[in-house]
């Protein structure tokens, strides 16, 4: 362990967020009814770059191997912000109430990182369950390499003004909202398709696939919030 996340460890913190909440059926599609009366944001360059990028390699059109690889990136800027805040930590040594706020922004930033994680993990055991083809280049090396130009972008936005970095995840987290509730239309026959899953227990169980693309669409808008809703507070360098 290091010498910064000790100092986390000995910080009087809240409990860590408890995640995006769990809407019934009735609510989830008022929510897809919301986004996708909603305009998307203005994209900036560089998110409409990467959007462009992913469109080239697995199409314009949705589907659940496009979301895994999708899933598989969204999770960079919340390692990255977490990586800096424990930087940040090891400078604010000796200064409590400055070293509580970082402390407790990683907490938050963890349980987003965990809310997309298990996006992950249920998008792949859905892809696994119904045979999907992946291919090592394509679902593999290139997610890796997006990511990890992705990592290096938020984390370098962080440094210069975190405003940035936030702004270009909420670009990201827009974009994906918009994209699952689009999906939802696209299969009908989701409706009555029941959602089965290794990791049901640990996300939650729904009475359709429908719905549970719809409960993964709203937890990308609650993220987008969030880094909106951080875009207006004070960061520490």
């Amino acid at each position: 362990m290091t010498a910064a996340m000790q100092d986390v460890a000995h910080i009087d913190h809240p409990q860590a967020p408890a995640g995006p909440p769990k809407l019934g059926p009735r609510q989830l599609r008022t929510a897809q009814e919301e986004t996708l009366g909603t305009p998307r944001l203005h994209y900036s360059r560089m998110a409409r770059t990467l959007f462009k990028i992913t469109d080239l390699a697995y199409g314009r059109q949705g589907s659940i191997v496009k979301f895994v690889m999708l899933e598989f990136i969204a999770r960079v800027p919340y390692q990255a912000w977490e990586r800096v805040s424990y930087l940040a930590l090891a400078r604010y040594r000796g200064r409590s109430a400055l070293a509580k706020r970082v402390a407790e922004r990683i907490l938050t930033t963890r349980a987003e990182q965990d809310n997309e994680q298990w996006h992950l993990l249920i998008l792949q055991d859905l892809a696994q369950r119904q045979d999907l083809r992946q291919s090592l280049l394509r679902h593999r090396l290139a997610p890796w390499l997006i990511a990890f130009f992705y990592y290096h972008v938020s984390w370098l936005m962080f440094i210069v003004k975190p405003e940035w970095s936030y702004r270009l995840n909420a670009d990201f987290e827009d974009h994906a909202e918009h994209e699952y509730m689009t999906l939802v239309t696209e299969h009908p026959e989701w409706e009555k398709q029941p959602f089965t899953s290794a990791f049901e227990a640990d996300y939650g169980s729904f009475d359709s696939l429908a719905d549970l693309f719809r409960q993964i669409g709203h937890d990308e808008r609650v993220h987008k919030q969030e880094s909106l809703a951080q875009m207006r507070q004070p960061h520490f360098r």
